[in-house]
């Protein structure tokens, strides 16, 4: 069954929501060698959405529990050379200012990984609310935005033949997020 969904310009419905892991997606994408791109989620993470006059979003994800369906790679990005998962064993991110811009919705925020808080700008859309046919009240989110791995401790990488190198800095971030009223 589907959720019944009014689409709205409009900021997040006052109110807290729990984002539901089940229903939403936290993800990332880079370029190998400039073609291929690496798709990454990350399977256990939680959040919360604030609406109203003063929305804000925050949440974590645990380190262990990123994955790009790859056990090899997996193992690599959990070593110090990349996330370090053993001293850092999560991911933060807590907006400092949500708003909409015409039918967009902007947030930026600081999002730490190893330690090292930076500000990001995430942009998207505010998807609509709706009631699930379990009778939970629901509001979704889209958000993207892109950056610098290095600024964060993420250096590793490898020359590949021919000149270059294997990874960009450059990483894409998604987040599709469902959350539910919160009781």
């Amino acid at each position: 069954m589907s959720i019944v969904a009014q689409k709205s310009a409009s900021i997040i419905p006052t109110g807290t929501w729990t984002i539901d892991p089940v229903w939403s997606a936290l993800g990332f994408e880079i370029k190998k060698i400039g073609l291929a791109v690496i798709k990454g989620r990350a399977l256990d993470f939680e959040g919360t959405i604030r609406g109203g006059d003063a929305p804000s979003i925050e949440g974590k994800a645990a380190v262990s529990s990123i994955t790009t369906f790859d056990e090899t790679r997996d193992a690599h990005l959990q070593s110090p050379d990349f996330f370090d998962a053993e001293r850092y064993p999560e991911l933060r991110f807590e907006s400092t200012r949500v708003e909409a811009r015409g039918n967009q919705l902007i947030v930026d925020g600081e999002l730490t990984i190893k330690g090292v808080a930076t500000p990001v700008e995430l942009r998207g859309h505010y998807e609509g609310a709706g009631t699930d046919p379990l009778g939970n009240e629901r509001i979704a989110l889209e958000l993207s935005g892109t950056i610098d791995r290095t600024d964060f401790g993420l250096d590793w990488n490898a020359p590949v033949p021919g000149g270059g190198l294997l990874l960009p800095n450059e990483v894409v971030l998604t987040a599709s997020f469902a959350a539910v009223r919160a009781a």
